[in-house]
């Protein structure tokens, strides 16, 4: 399967400007999984910015918005 980095762009979160794996999703998985991270798309808007793709990081955000939601109950 080819990469479409044109169709990826649409998908993309990513906001850290120098990333050479940006819009190759593939790489991208690869790079962070090697890393025991997660790629930005998987963040929110604010926990992207972060920088922080740490599975610690990932499950604080989705334990954040649970709390969120319950507040809002």
């Amino acid at each position: 399967m080819d990469c479409s980095m044109e169709k990826n762009q649409g998908y993309c979160t990513c906001t850290y400007a120098s990333c050479s794996q940006k819009y190759k999703c593939c790489e991208c998985l690869h790079y962070h999984r090697k890393m025991d991270q997660l790629p930005a798309c998987y963040f929110s808007k604010d926990y992207e910015k972060t920088y922080d793709r740490s599975v610690a990081n990932f499950l604080k955000m989705r334990e954040d918005k649970k709390t969120v939601m319950h507040e809002a109950k």
